[in-house]
């Protein structure tokens, strides 16, 4: 009988391994955005109206949340997220020229604090005091679009308030106004898109073109020179297009059919190793000559590499978002409302996008980013056109116990 993570204070084991993987090599580590900024890298649905979201028919949780809120008397705001997942000025670094802007026009003072390494860390960590009714002290918070799902379905994220919101509402792209994990996007709203894709060394391969799934599982021109992510959902997701399983549906089996693929690749020593973002180093370098990767990573790795190119299969490439949500018994909601509108602005996400390199979800962003850096602007994976976009696809949202079966078989594939 499988016991539901959810009945334990601590994380499941195959989980907690998850996570420990990516604070040792995986996104929680070394980020792509601390890589470049330290130098560690050698040189080289339908719409929705747009004069408001119509409210969803309560909560994931089952429970309207409103909690009292303090924002008109107390112009603060705790807000929480990744390491270097905001713009930074040059020359000052503790200079954060967005969020200045924002406390200067808001009158709100933020404390922004870099404290979410790892989704099921930091969910480990809130997860008492939100089970608790307690207010966690953090009035916004950024996490990836699976861990938001998990929260708003508790009934442990706030409704958020469209009133507020008027350049949010407006200026949200289509194709992020219905998500699987908040339908209606009642709780959360983006900070900024993800993709998987592949990439490949054009140097390492001479000239070759890597351009699917297929060709780093098979292909022996480049055996024991391919690595893959050791976050699960990007490999097993990207692996699930290439084998014909939409990853917004799979099963249990299909998981499992999949899992015996990468299996067949690793027995065969045509996958060099699972990796983190130490993947860039060595793709940098063309000791890894093709695997799979993170678009923002990939965006920064060409500016000083021309060898480095990517690729969106034919079969399709994993999408995702990282969701701004406002947690249960935060003291600020309408000041994290405030602070998500801001950056709904086009000229404010336009230059929070040219320094992560990740997808913007704002409309209008876009002819911003030509004032700043025009070849930033032409980027697909900043700016997907519309052929690019509908490639897209989803992992579809997992319970606990499913999330902790799946890890666990996970683990045993790439030996951690």
């Amino acid at each position: 009988m499988d016991l539901d993570p959810e009945l334990y204070d601590g994380l499941p084991d195959p989980v907690r391994k998850a996570w420990e993987r990516s604070l040792t090599s995986g996104r929680a580590a070394m980020s792509r955005r601390r890589l470049l900024r330290l130098g560690s890298l050698a040189a080289g649905g339908a719409a929705l109206a747009a004069c408001g979201i119509p409210p969803a028919a309560g909560s994931g949780g089952g429970t309207e949340r409103r909690d009292p809120d303090h924002s008109k008397k107390e112009r603060v705001l705790n807000f929480a997220n990744w390491p270097l997942y905001i713009d930074v000025d040059d020359k000052n670094k503790k200079k954060r020229p967005t969020l200045n802007r924002f406390e200067k026009q808001s009158g709100v003072k933020v404390k922004y604090v870099e404290d979410i390494n790892d989704n099921n860390e930091f969910y480990g960590k809130i997860k008492p005091q939100l089970a608790a009714g307690q207010d966690t002290g953090r009035d916004l918070i950024c996490l990836s679009d699976w861990m938001a799902g998990r929260i708003i379905r508790q009934g442990w994220a706030q409704r958020l308030d469209p009133a507020h919101m008027p350049h949010a509402v407006a200026n949200l792209e289509d194709r992020f106004r219905t998500a699987a994990h908040d339908p209606g996007r009642q709780f959360s709203y983006p900070w900024a898109g993800t993709a998987c894709v592949v990439a490949y060394n054009k140097k390492a391969t001479g000239g070759k073109k890597v351009t699917s799934v297929s060709q780093l599982l098979e292909d022996d021109f480049l055996k024991g020179r391919v690595s893959m992510l050791t976050e699960m959902t990007d490999t097993m997701g990207l692996a699930m297009l290439d084998t014909g399983i939409d990853p917004q549906k799979f099963t249990a089996r299909d998981f499992d059919r999949t899992l015996a693929r990468l299996q067949k690749a690793v027995d065969a020593k045509q996958l060099r190793r699972f990796s983190g973002n130490d993947y860039l180093d060595e793709l940098n370098s063309g000791d890894i000559a093709a695997c799979l990767a993170w678009a923002g990573d990939i965006v920064q790795l060409r500016i000083d590499n021309p060898d480095v190119e990517f690729a969106l299969p034919e079969s399709g490439y994993l999408f995702g978002t990282d969701d701004l949500l406002v947690p249960a018994k935060a003291r600020h909601r309408a000041n994290a409302e405030a602070m998500i509108d801001f950056y709904y602005r086009p000229r404010e996400a336009a230059e929070l996008a040219a320094w992560v390199n990740y997808i913007c979800p704002v409309t209008g962003a876009k002819a911003e980013m030509e004032k700043i850096d025009k070849d930033l602007a032409e980027d697909p994976l900043i700016f997907p056109d519309a052929e690019t976009i509908a490639r897209g696809r989803n992992f579809r949202p997992m319970s606990t116990g499913e999330h902790a079966r799946f890890e666990n078989k996970f683990a045993k594939l790439i030996g951690a």
